[in-house]
């Protein structure tokens, strides 16, 4: 039985990094600049390559493919511990609140470092890296008070949770926009874009950003994975076996909570992937949360991907923020999951 678990869980892997790499390759060799295979081989291989070749693929698209990859992984990730951690299959942190708490400070981050003054190939680019941490700020100041706010008789209530989800999502945003519209021009419509998640402007130097964030952290819930196993019984079944359920908990929010704010101050407030990624995982591995930690963070990956080759092609030359595309999907996702709660 574990092997034919294990079995599902490898191909399930396998599948989704292939079909995420069928998703970059259409991705790096379409655009208002198309190249051929052999032209992006050549390249990434340094065989007689062409200087305008190196500059798009190296400069402007495979950047974006990795910032997408590692989002798509992190926002897979953290959905999945915050749908366990809560008991909540309608969880998610753009309905709790949690991107919208880091997309508020790192708006008035931007507002106080005027960041588009800001060379990102000059020695004041430590400001980008700051980002995720203030980010950090801001997630967890959301969740701290979603928690105060939902904590009733000794535990969370579920109905509570994302009713006041929902209301600090309201509130961070509005925050959000009163702060950029005191923005200069150009600051104001870089916010603008990226409060919706974009990540058309993406660089290395955004890769550098956020990735330690993600495998850091990333590690460490995956070593920590088989407590949200537990934590889907009775809290005190749970502590009955000797587990400190509230600190393990609060370990395995603070890391998601890192984890989101570092994706969200490279891509913006993306929502719906940390709340597809982990049902469409536990339908193909099941529930075993060592499986579905990793099949999430690939399928987040290969969601992620995917949808931003869709939102910089389908209304070429224009292109849409990834995050618009992504809500087109979850939106009517999520609300097939509220009627199938209710059912």
């Amino acid at each position: 039985m574990a092997k034919t678990g294990f079995g599902r869980y490898a191909t399930t892997i396998f599948v989704f990094l292939g079909f995420t790499l069928i998703a970059g390759y259409f991705h790096i060799t379409n655009g208002s600049f198309e190249m051929s295979v052999m032209d992006v081989l050549k390249t990434l291989l340094r065989i007689d390559s062409n200087p305008k070749y190196n500059l798009v693929i190296f400069e402007f698209r495979l950047p974006r493919i990795v910032i997408a990859a590692i989002v798509g992984i992190g926002l897979g990730i953290a959905g999945t511990v915050i749908q366990g951690v809560t008991r909540n299959g309608l969880a998610d942190p753009g309905i709790l609140g949690i991107n919208a708490g880091a997309g508020a400070v790192i708006v008035a981050f931007m507002f106080f470092f005027q960041m588009a003054d800001i060379n990102v190939l000059s020695g004041t680019s430590y400001s980008i890296m700051m980002m995720p941490l203030f980010g950090f700020v801001g997630g967890a100041l959301a969740a701290i008070v979603i928690y105060v706010f939902s904590w009733r008789n000794g535990s969370l209530d579920m109905q509570r949770l994302i009713l006041t989800g929902i209301a600090i999502s309201s509130g961070f945003g509005a925050l959000s926009l009163y702060i950029s519209l005191k923005m200069n021009a150009q600051d104001f419509e870089m916010a603008a874009v990226w409060s919706v998640g974009s990540i058309y402007s993406a660089n290395w130097l955004y890769v550098l950003a956020a990735l330690p964030w993600v495998v850091i952290l990333g590690i460490v819930i995956y070593r920590k994975s088989y407590l949200l196993n537990y934590f889907q019984l009775e809290e005190s079944s749970v502590k009955s076996l000797g587990i400190a359920v509230e600190k393990e908990k609060s370990i395995l929010l603070l890391c998601s909570i890192g984890i989101v704010s570092a994706c969200v101050s490279v891509s913006g407030s993306i929502g719906f992937i940390g709340l597809m990624a982990p049902h469409i995982a536990k339908r193909l591995v099941g529930l075993n949360h060592r499986y579905v930690l990793p099949t999430s963070a690939v399928i987040g990956m290969f969601l992620l991907v995917i949808s931003d080759y869709f939102a910089k092609t389908v209304f070429a030359p224009s292109e849409l923020p990834v995050g618009i595309v992504v809500s087109l999907i979850g939106i009517p996702y999520f609300l097939y999951l509220l009627a199938k709660a209710k059912a």
